[in-house]
C-alpha cells in the first residue's frame, strides 16, 4: 500500500475519497448505537460542561448531518454548521433551529471575532498535514470573541490497532498493513472497496494534540478521552447504554478517569477544549 500518495481534492476542500465515503450516508446513524452512541453521549457531556450558557453563537465546523448541532440548537444556543459534503449540510440545514453551508474548516465563512464557541468535531482527523490541522484551529481561534472556547475531536493513533481486534478485521492483510502505517505514520488510508475501514484520516497520538491549538493561539488546552476504553466492550455496551442507571454509571465514571493521562490511548477519540485570547 502506497501511504506517500496524495489524494485529489474536490474543490479545494475535501479529498475525493473522503466525500465519497461520507456520500455512503455512512454519518447519519452513526452516532445512535453502540460505540458511535457512546461518543455522542460523552461528546455532549463534555460540551454542556465548557460551552457558555445558552443563548451562545455556535460555529460547528463539520457538523455532518447536524446531530450535535440540534441539541445545542435544543438547548437554546444559535448554531451554524459548516461542512465539506453537500448531503451533510442538506440534513443538517433541516433540523430545527440549525442554519448550514457548505465550506472549508481551513478557510471559515465567518467574520472575525462573531462566535462564542467553535467546534472542530469533524475536520482535524481528515486533514492529514499539520499545518491544515494548525490552520483549522487558527480559523476557529480568528472566529471566536475574546474568552471564546474551541473544542476538537481527534482519533486517537491506536483506535484501528483496537477496532481491528474488536471486528475481526485483522484476519485481512490489507488492514494489518493499514494499521502498520497508521502506528508509524499516524496516516490512515482505507481502501475505497472496502466500506468496512475508515477513509482517509490523521491519527493522533495522544502526546500531540494539545500542541496544535497553541500554535494557533489559543490557550490552556485540555485533552480527554472520550469514550475511555469501554467502547472496546462490544455488544456488552449497547446492554449497557440502553439501561438508564447503567448508562448514567458509565457516564458517571468516564467523567472522573477522562483526565487520566494512561487512560488517553485506549480511548478512540480524543476531545481538545482550548480557550481564545482575552
Amino acid at each position: 500500500m502506497n501511504t506517500a500518495r496524495r489524494s485529489a481534492t474536490v474543490g479545494g476542500v475535501i479529498d475525493a475519497e473522503i466525500l465519497e465515503f461520507y456520500r455512503r450516508g455512512l454519518e447519519g446513524d452513526r452516532l445512535t448505537a453502540g460505540t458511535g452512541l457512546l461518543e455522542f453521549l460523552r461528546t455532549v457531556d463534555v460540551l454542556e460542561r465548557v460551552l457558555p450558557a445558552a443563548p451562545a453563537d455556535v460555529l460547528d465546523v463539520g457538523g455532518a448531518t447536524g446531530r450535535y448541532a440540534a441539541v445545542l440548537a435544543a438547548a437554546g444556543h444559535r448554531v451554524h454548521v459548516v461542512d465539506p459534503v453537500p448531503e451533510h449540510v442538506a440534513a443538517a440545514a433541516a433540523r430545527p433551529g440549525v442554519t448550514a453551508a457548505v465550506g472549508d474548516a481551513r478557510d471559515l465563512p465567518a467574520a472575525t471575532g462573531s462566535y462564542d464557541a467553535v467546534l472542530l468535531l469533524g475536520p482535524l482527523y481528515h486533514l492529514t498535514a499539520r499545518a491544515d490541522r494548525v490552520r483549522a484551529w487558527r480559523e476557529a481561534a480568528r472566529a471566536l470573541r475574546p474568552s471564546g472556547v474551541a473544542a476538537g475531536a481527534t482519533i486517537s493513533r491506536f483506535a484501528p490497532l483496537l477496532d481491528g481486534f474488536a471486528k475481526g478485521y485483522h484476519a485481512d492483510p490489507r488492514f494489518r498493513d493499514i494499521v502498520d502505517a497508521g502506528l508509524g505514520s499516524g496516516v490512515h488510508r482505507g481502501p475505497a472497496d472496502e466500506p468496512r475501514y475508515f477513509t482517509t484520516a490523521y491519527l493522533h497520538h495522544p502526546d500531540e494534540p494539545a500542541a496544535e491549538p497553541v500554535e494557533a493561539g489559543l490557550r490552556a488546552p485540555r485533552v480527554v478521552a472520550v469514550e475511555g476504553p469501554l467502547w472496546l466492550l462490544g455488544g456488552r455496551l449497547d446492554e449497557i447504554l440502553a439501561d438508564p442507571g447503567r448508562r448514567a454509571t458509565a457516564l458517571d465514571l468516564l467523567r472522573r478517569v477522562e483526565d487520566e493521562p494512561s487512560l488517553l490511548g485506549a480511548s478512540s477519540h480524543h476531545l481538545t477544549v482550548a480557550r481564545a485570547a482575552t
